[in-house]
């Protein structure tokens, strides 16, 4: 993985389910992927009004492609059709 002093923060989200689906999807798109800021919310159950969110960080340069990524998620360009046959694969 690269040194972490690489990494810049591409987002900024709310909630533990949230982190995990970006977290996987970046992964799955190859590129790595830390979180900052979770255990707040972790060792003291604290998530209101931005207090518990996390910052997704990403190498930077990988930023740019990852920023899309998420952007083509947000606009829906990146969903399986439910006709799509995912067994071929």
């Amino acid at each position: 993985m690269s040194d972490p002093g690489d990494y810049v923060v591409i987002s900024t989200v709310q909630g533990q389910f949230v982190e995990a689906q970006i977290k996987a999807f970046l992964q799955a798109h190859d590129i790595p992927c830390l979180l900052r800021g979770e255990s707040l919310r972790v060792t003291h159950a604290i998530s209101v009004d931005g207090i518990g969110a996390a910052e997704v960080l990403v190498p930077a340069s990988q930023a740019d492609a990852a920023r899309e990524l998420l952007a083509q998620a947000e606009r829906g360009e990146l969903a399986i059709a439910a006709d799509d046959d995912i067994s071929d694969t």
